[in-house]
């Protein structure tokens, strides 16, 4: 690709954004990293050629910002999205301000990452501000290329790394056992939305959901952690009516391990839905966990890259 092709990344300093610079600066796409704050991407600096990156500051709640990220831009790739706060700000009329303003600014194509689980009717802020998100993009943009991601796991998350911490506890309480998803790697989400950027023609216009190789409860996905990690903890179940409680009450306050959105959204199985297009319309094969995340969990086993997690053959 030649470097005249500029991308602008809405959120590019993210945890999923990294991975998307990356593939898009591979492919020799310039690529401008749209943040609140742009110092908190000058990380990215160090993977661009020079003048492949740029950094501008930039919030989906303030047009005229994005209006100035998105000038001049080819294709536009929405990451922002909240777990707890403004959902309505940020995923739904932030969401089409960005629609907005990649179509003002003649981009001929848009990206917008969505969830698995977005639907306008859902009973979490969360899904039902994704799902009209969605609608907003569409209406203004209906070429966009939406995907929905299931749960997204990689070397810096919030998810594998927040429940492997959680295992060194003698008991570990587990909150709807039985709730399904499909972890999806960083990498590949991160591939399906830079050729959705680079070439729209095939993917313009649809939505695909995005899920690994396998699907897991969470209790299981506990379970393969403790395995991975050389930990043995007593899981503990907690029913669903003390989980509501834990939910609404302690999900008040600051730093809460849950608040009563996500309680809702457990409700619900976070897995691709069945005929579904996803990563294999982008000719990617869903790379299992247990392929890639034990080189980073190691760091959570009891004495770190030097545990014996099986005994030496004799």
């Amino acid at each position: 690709m030649r470097m005249s092709r500029l991308v602008t990344i809405l959120g590019g300093g993210g945890f999923l954004g990294r991975y998307v610079a990356q593939e898009l600066l591979e492919a020799g796409a310039r690529v401008r990293i749209a943040e609140r704050d742009p110092s908190d991407a000058w990380f990215l600096k160090p993977l661009g050629g020079l003048g492949q990156i740029q950094f501008v500051p930039a919030s989906v709640t303030h047009p005229a910002s994005l209006a100035l990220a998105c000038d001049g831009a080819h294709a536009v790739i929405n990451l922002v999205g909240i777990l707890k706060g403004d959902f309505d700000a940020i995923q739904r009329r932030g969401a089409a301000n960005v629609a907005s303003a990649a179509r003002a600014a003649g981009a001929n194509a848009l990206v917008h990452v969505s969830a698995i689980g977005a639907d306008p009717d859902s009973p979490s802020a969360y899904g039902r501000t994704k799902g009209e998100g969605e609608a907003a993009v569409r209406d203004i943009f209906p070429e966009a290329t939406i995907l929905r991601p299931s749960i997204i796991f990689g070397q810096e998350d919030g998810f594998l790394n927040r429940f492997a911490a959680m295992l060194t506890a003698p008991f570990v309480p587990v909150l709807r056992g039985t709730v399904k998803f499909q972890p999806v790697w960083v990498a590949d989400v991160a591939r399906a939305i830079a050729a959705a950027a680079i070439g729209p023609g095939a993917y313009a216009g649809k939505t695909f959901e995005l899920g690994g190789p396998e699907v897991v409860t969470m209790l299981g996905l506990n379970e393969w952690l403790a395995k991975t990690t050389g930990r043995a903890p007593t899981f503990v179940a907690i029913p669903d009516f003390a989980g509501a409680i834990i939910a609404t009450v302690a999900g008040m306050l600051p730093g809460a391990p849950i608040t009563r959105d996500q309680w809702l959204m457990l409700q619900s199985d976070n897995i691709v839905s069945p005929g579904s297009k996803g990563l294999d319309a982008f000719g990617i094969t869903a790379t299992p966990m247990e392929a890639v995340a034990p080189a980073w969990l190691v760091q959570y086993r009891p004495h770190g890259r030097f545990a014996v997690t099986s005994k030496p053959v004799a």
